[in-house]
């Protein structure tokens, strides 16, 4: 059966979990508030299912539970953070309370992230960004899961793309896509729930289109789009990890386990301080976006999921529940 925790007690559970597993409290923190963010807007392949694999690297020391990022600023709109092998989550709360000013001191800035770890939904990154009345833009690479189109080795990572804009009078407009046809969270998510995955979500390591999870994750991702998803996966790897300084995805170790060195992936966050005018003219486009019946914004269901977890708590399947507490057996 299920357990049911309020917001406020799923994070300060992850956060003890993650003390325990050897990560420092104001990293444990970071991290707690991002997974049970991605769990309460329904992206749970970024959310709870992702504490036994961040537990471990932790105490394997695969990722750095104590590391502090390191800020510079190469140019006035050029920010850059070494994230130092540590959790994505603490360099990319750095990096929005940076980047915010010094787009609105040069009307445009850039950030760039390297030596970093799985950064979770970023959707939940642009939006901060777009509640400050900024336009966000995020990309990045993840390990190799996925081929070049053609190709049946895997190259790049799922490398997602993510983008904010400011509303006036309602919750930030947020798209947020994986490059393969899903994110590989969710394959394995449903592996750990021991679950098919639909067909076209995956290749096994044959280039065989397959049903089966754990195939899947040994195999390659399916490109969103076909040869165009492939193409937009080359330039992310380029802005995310080529202009970083970061591991490219065939360099990257794995999220999903404790073995080997740091995966050393990056991140590339641009705001822009859009001109007056913009607020209204949004709502010009949005309304035409919804004046046919049946369409509807992306990001909608996100936000019904967080009403929902607000009003209700957020249920945690015993798998999970398990995986928290032998984080916290240490």
């Amino acid at each position: 059966m299920s357990t049911t925790l309020t917001i406020a007690e799923a994070e300060a559970l992850l956060t003890r979990a993650f003390e325990a597993s050897g990560v420092s409290p104001a990293n444990a923190l970071a991290v707690a508030r991002a997974l049970v963010a991605a769990e309460v807007d329904g992206q749970g392949g970024h959310g709870l299912a992702r504490v036994a694999a961040y537990s471990a690297q932790a105490r394997s020391r695969k990722v750095d539970g104590h590391a502090t990022p390191v800020l510079t600023r190469p140019a006035p709109g050029r920010l850059h953070i070494d994230a130092c092998h540590g959790f994505a989550y603490p360099a990319l709360d750095l990096a929005i309370d940076a980047l915010a000013p010094a787009a609105r001191e040069a009307g445009v800035a850039l950030v760039t992230i390297t030596r970093s770890h799985h950064c979770g939904q970023l959707g939940a990154h642009v939006e901060r960004l777009a509640e400050k009345g900024l336009i966000a833009l995020m990309v990045a690479n993840a390990p190799k899961a996925m081929a070049p189109w053609g190709g049946k080795q895997p190259l790049f990572g799922t490398n997602p793309i993510a983008f904010a804009a400011p509303r006036r009078e309602a919750a930030p407009l947020v798209i947020d896509l994986s490059l393969s046809r899903v994110a590989r969270g969710k394959v394995m998510a449903a592996a750990k729930r021991g679950e098919a995955i639909p067909e076209g979500w995956a290749l096994d390591p044959e280039g065989t289109p397959t049903t089966d999870p754990e195939a899947a994750l040994r195999g390659t991702m399916a490109p969103a789009g076909g040869s165009k998803g492939a193409a937009l996966a080359l330039m992310v790897e380029i802005l995310a990890a080529t202009l970083t300084g970061a591991h490219h995805s065939f360099e990257a170790s794995s999220f999903f386990d404790a073995e080997g060195p740091p995966p050393g992936t990056g991140q590339t966050l641009l705001a822009l301080d859009p001109s007056s005018g913009f607020a209204e003219r949004l709502e010009v486009l949005l309304a035409a976006v919804l004046a046919e019946d049946g369409t509807r914004l992306p990001g909608t269901r996100r936000l019904e999921a967080r009403a929902t977890a607000a009003r209700e708590g957020i249920a945690v399947a015993p798998h999970l529940m398990q995986d928290i507490q032998k984080a916290l057996a240490g």
